[in-house]
């Protein structure tokens, strides 16, 4: 049995609406009780909130006791329960499941919907909801796309192919192609292909480039217009967090729309009425179980 199989197996409390549990574990003896350590740990949730869940039997160890607020807190348990967001504003676009099969689900997702659990976002997310509405609760993405991008990311619900699935992206054995709309660059022969060294930048959620041995690489084309802006086609070689936005933000041309690059802007909220304008376009790979080729595009259109 792989460790997720393992993980899966041992969850005293099962997946719920499509939300897994989490688990707290413990390092160290606590006195005063249950409900006061979690009051302590978790002090944007709240004594009552707390109440409610261990009154629904919601607050568990791991053999799947239910805790109360007397229960001991001791070195070495794990506390499992349900993450809860109060408000969680929707997210009012819908994904589209492009393929399904006994290994994987291809899903097209949309801007706006972040990939998994974080941050304020629980159920208003592309995995929780697919977990929801195709009952898989050991679905798990195998790659990943921003908050703000939209169009083809793959999970895997099986996890004795998962392995296969993931190593394709680990060797950079997949073509992916993402669309990108942004000014025209002045003085440019397409296509060309941008390298650059990029790392960590300030604020935390953002990158930058910086002198020394290339670590990322982008072939950037256009294939269109819209209005005064340019149809990009870029094909990233690698897979740095960022670096389509950075690649072109450096470029002279920041995708339109980013709040992050070339500055950081303040933050939007709830307003859904510009969305970064990078699509996912296409995922393409040779099947490591049937050695059948695949092509998977997003239906979305930029405009």
């Amino acid at each position: 049995m792989g460790r997720q199989a393992a993980n899966n197996a041992i969850r005293p409390l099962p997946v719920r609406d499509g939300v897994a549990p989490s688990y707290l574990w413990l390092d160290e003896d606590r006195a005063g009780g249950m409900l006061a350590f979690l009051c302590e740990q978790f002090p944007a949730v709240g004594e009552a909130a707390w109440r409610g869940r261990m009154a629904r039997a919601e607050v568990v160890d791991g053999a799947g006791a239910v805790l109360d607020e007397a229960s001991q807190v001791r070195r070495g348990m794990r506390i499992w329960y349900y993450r809860e967001i109060e408000a969680e504003t929707p997210i009012p676009f819908d994904e589209q499941v492009l393929f399904r099969d006994e290994h994987l689900v291809v899903v097209d997702k949309p801007h706006f919907l972040p990939m998994t659990p974080s941050g304020r976002f629980l159920r208003e997310t592309l995995l929780v909801r697919l977990k929801d509405k195709l009952g898989l609760p050991h679905l798990t993405p195998i790659h990943r796309l921003d908050r703000e991008t939209a169009g083809v990311v793959i999970f895997s619900h099986c996890e004795a192919s998962r392995g296969a699935y993931q190593s394709l992206f680990q060797q950079r054995s997949v073509e992916k192609t993402y669309e990108a709309l942004a000014a025209p660059m002045a003085g440019r022969s397409f296509p060309f292909t941008h390298r650059s060294r990029m790392v960590d930048g300030t604020p935390f959620f953002r990158m930058q480039e910086v002198e020394g041995e290339p670590n990322s690489e982008t072939q950037v084309d256009v294939i269109g217009q819209r209005g005064d802006a340019l149809l990009y086609r870029l094909e990233p070689h690698t897979g740095r967090k960022h670096q389509l936005r950075v690649h072109m933000a450096s470029l002279g041309a920041p995708i339109l729309n980013d709040a992050f690059y070339p500055v950081a802007l303040p933050c939007k909220g709830d307003d859904f009425s510009k969305p970064l304008k990078l699509l996912a376009r296409s995922i393409a790979f040779r099947d490591p179980l049937s050695g059948q080729q695949r092509r998977f595009i997003s239906g979305r259109v930029l405009d």
